[in-house]
């Protein structure tokens, strides 16, 4: 079951849409975690079109796990387990916070939440309420959950008809899709949820879609947009920062899976998310500490001058906008369980699971982290504002171990750096 609502948009003009580009075909194996196509960064296509930000560490097809995880003796993320960490439960946190022990998920969020994705997910109402059943996240209603398919670009102007977009031929942005939905709504199962569809991964038609997110959120009242995609800076984005103005509305984007820095999480009217690693005992499955993601993307942007909001970091970035602000779980060896039934591999009965990871995770939980605190803030230069200005007060996990970036160069420390910003969420107050 879906309900979708056809929107066009003929008046938002683009400032540079550009042509889209075949998919990179393929999948790609690195350290035992799968690169799906729609992941592959291709630097020539910065300025073009815009790449996933996840990769799968491992898929259960084949194997007789009908009953769905959390399975014993295997402690990947769940929603709970996710909200005992970061503290967003409403009883005292359980020690430990193993998978398959606590169940107590987040409860909070009101107005609306809406993802940004590109191409068409046909499961995508289907495979969250399997998701919520499963792990005993709040179901959504069908008035509760829409998508919209958004207007295409064509000679810089959003007038494409709204119809269905295709489906991704290699599977990788449904299984994005899937991820988006089910941990956005995880974080924030009170709010309205929006799956806005691009017609494909092009620079236009993505802004196209952001626009129509930009409407739809402001008629709930505010809330967040996240995207989870990007690609690498290039000289024009600036003139795409406008699209990340809408009063009431606050901006997340993934800050990539590889080092450096990328655009939309490189803009200034836009929090941009990394990754950490959640360590846990291998025996038992108790936490022990979170510490940065060595893969995820940060760093000093080409483009963009820094912030008023990151003045008191100047010291480090110099006058240009720093990434990422802030940061929670996205190593796929530490990464989320997520349900994606499109294009499911043989054997993959009767429903598939996988596991997932990088920055395309933190991204929409974190929409969701903000969404259910309920301060909705005016913009997203005012939720940064809060957000650095409480960086040390105790509403947030400083991380301090680790390092990354080209040469592991960047080293995670006390206060704001490369590697995760000011930290991951603890608590929501100062969110």
């Amino acid at each position: 079951m879906r309900q979708t609502i056809f929107v066009i948009a003929t008046t938002v003009a683009l400032s540079c849409a550009g042509p889209a580009l075949a998919q990179t075909s393929g999948m790609g194996l690195s350290n035992n975690a799968i690169t799906p196509a729609s992941s592959v960064d291709n630097p020539a296509n910065a300025g073009v079109q815009a790449h996933t930000n996840y990769s799968i560490f491992r898929n259960f097809s084949g194997t007789p796990k009908a009953a769905g995880p959390p399975f014993p003796g295997l402690f990947y993320e769940t929603p709970a387990s996710i909200g005992c960490i970061y503290l967003f439960q409403l009883q005292p946190q359980v020690s430990g916070c193993n998978p398959n022990v606590v169940t107590m998920n987040p409860s909070g969020g009101s107005h609306a939440v809406a993802i940004v994705d590109a191409f068409d997910d046909p499961n995508a109402y289907t495979d969250l309420q399997t998701f919520s059943r499963q792990f005993g996240v709040k179901l959504i209603t069908p008035a509760d959950f829409v998508v919209v398919y958004a207007p295409g670009a064509t000679a810089g102007t959003c007038t494409v008809p709204a119809t269905q977009p295709p489906v991704d031929p290699t599977g990788g942005w449904e299984g994005e899709e899937a991820l988006d939905i089910e941990w956005a709504h995880a974080m924030a199962p009170g709010a309205k949820l929006f799956l806005v569809e691009a017609q494909s991964n092009s620079n236009g038609d993505l802004f196209c879609a952001v626009a129509v997110a930009n409407l739809l959120v402001s008629a709930e009242g505010g809330g967040e947009i996240s995207m989870s995609w990007g690609q690498g800076e290039y000289p024009a984005e600036v003139l795409y920062d406008r699209f990340f103005t809408k009063p009431g509305v606050v901006y997340f984007a993934s800050s990539g899976d590889s080092p450096g820095t990328g655009y939309p999480s490189a803009s200034p009217n836009v929090i941009s998310v990394g990754g950490t690693s959640i360590s846990r005992n291998p025996v038992t499955g108790s936490y022990l500490q979170e510490n940065n993601w060595q893969e995820g993307g940060g760093g000093l942007s080409f483009y963009e001058p820094r912030p008023a909001y990151q003045n008191g970091i100047s010291n480090i970035v110099g006058n240009s906008r720093g990434t990422p602000d802030v940061s929670s779980d996205a190593n796929p060896y530490s990464g989320v369980w997520v349900l994606n039934n499109f294009m499911p591999p043989p054997g993959c009965t009767p429903n598939c699971w996988y596991i997932y990871g990088g920055t395309s995770v933190a991204s929409p939980t974190w929409a969701g982290f903000v969404n259910a605190a309920g301060s909705f803030a005016a913009s997203t230069s005012a939720e940064l504002t809060k957000l650095y200005q409480d960086s040390q007060s105790g509403d947030f996990t400083d991380i301090t171990v680790g390092s990354c970036g080209q040469y592991m160069g960047y080293l995670a420390t006390v206060g704001w750096d490369f590697c995760t910003g000011i930290g991951s969420p603890k608590f929501y107050t100062g969110k």
